[in-house]
């Protein structure tokens, strides 16, 4: 009798922690409404956003249309990004973003779209792989295409 008791509360366990495995959509919805819109407006938040060891690359698109990636160190992303926003404000800089698709990957949910530069026009790729945790979602990878030539002098110095 005892037995039946403990496979019906593990069921119950099991079925809730299904319910609360975050969607697609719920990615979606972070990215619109948390993410892109504390990127736009130069919330501080922003950097809670991520994960403290995140895998951030940038895509560096050469005149000629060669691309060579650029992975940034944590550390010094989260020093720009703080040094960035100040300038981005006031210049009024925003991305608009399109195209926005999240699916489920090994290692969490991605979310691909397409970003517009301010004062730009053309659009480039982008993708964030969020993982699900106690707080919420974390982006522990994110790769954005950029025209910003200076990232591949950065990586030559090993920075």
């Amino acid at each position: 009798m005892k037995f039946k008791y403990i496979l019906a509360i593990i069921g119950v366990i099991l079925t809730f922690a299904e319910v609360q495995a975050r969607t697609p959509n719920e990615a979606v919805e972070f990215f619109n409404k948390k993410y892109a819109m504390y990127a736009n407006n130069y919330n501080d938040a922003l950097l809670d956003l991520y994960s403290p060891d995140v895998k951030i690359i940038r895509e560096v698109v050469k005149p000629s249309g060669e691309t060579v990636d650029v992975v940034v160190p944590a550390k010094r992303y989260f020093t720009e990004l703080k040094i960035g926003q100040k300038t981005a404000k006031l210049r009024k800089y925003k991305n608009k973003y399109r195209n926005i698709k999240a699916e489920e990957v090994p290692n969490g949910i991605k979310i691909s779209a397409e970003r517009q530069p301010s004062k730009e026009n053309y659009w480039l790729k982008m993708y964030q792989i969020l993982e699900d945790t106690d707080s919420g979602f974390k982006i522990k990878e994110e790769m954005m295409q950029t025209k910003v030539q200076s990232f591949l002098n950065q990586q030559e110095k090993g920075e």
